[in-house]
């Protein structure tokens, strides 16, 4: 029977003999990607120059610094909602531009990424004006009926229903509803930045 019980080391040792020796690429990506991910964070607080600073980085290491920031700087684009937004999302499609060489490839995703915008600012922002007005009404209709069985008729009584709790859940939900689009084609546009060279 203690033939057949092992430790978790020998197991451990066992899993780690088939997975075998770590290729060089592997160490270069676990040494290199973390510090571009630590650059492009530098980018986005600070002004630091991204061409500069990979030129600091032999030419096998490159590729994985670039990995690092592309992730970190594609992960922060963002839809944008307000005048931070809107300067974040073209510092960061700068930064994007510097790090890859495709620049055409880019430019083109670019274009999509900024039809985007242009939608969600221009009809996006009419359609949640809309929504909000509506969920609005309705609210006002549905308090004013409970309000009227509970306590009779109420003469020139008004609820201010943006302050009710119920509306700012609604209306939260409501808002992750018609972004969701938005933000599934970002995705999509994120993604085929992430692929170019």
């Amino acid at each position: 029977m203690d033939d057949n019980i092992r430790s978790a080391r020998e197991i451990a040792l066992e899993k780690a003999e088939q997975i075998g020796e770590a290729t060089e690429e592997e160490r270069l990506g676990w040494k290199y990607v973390p510090q571009g991910e630590e650059l492009a964070a530098r980018y986005l607080r600070e002004d630091c120059n991204l061409v500069v600073e990979l030129r600091q980085y032999e030419e096998a290491a490159k590729k994985y610094v670039v990995k690092g920031a592309m992730d970190v700087l594609t992960r922060n684009l963002s839809l944008p909602r307000n005048d931070i937004e809107k300067k974040n999302n073209r510092r960061i499609m700068d930064g994007v531009k510097l790090l890859k060489s495709d620049k055409v490839g880019v430019e083109n995703v670019y274009s999509k990424i900024r039809y985007l915008f242009n939608h969600y600012a221009g009809e996006g922002e009419q359609q949640r004006q809309q929504a909000y007005q509506s969920l609005k009404a309705d609210l006002e209709v549905k308090i004013q009926q409970a309000m009227q069985q509970q306590m009779g008729p109420l003469m020139g009584v008004k609820i201010d229903v943006e302050k009710q709790p119920q509306f700012q859940q609604e209306w939260r939900k409501m808002l992750i509803q018609l972004d969701a689009a938005y933000i599934s084609h970002l995705n999509e546009c994120k993604q085929e930045l992430l692929n170019l060279n």
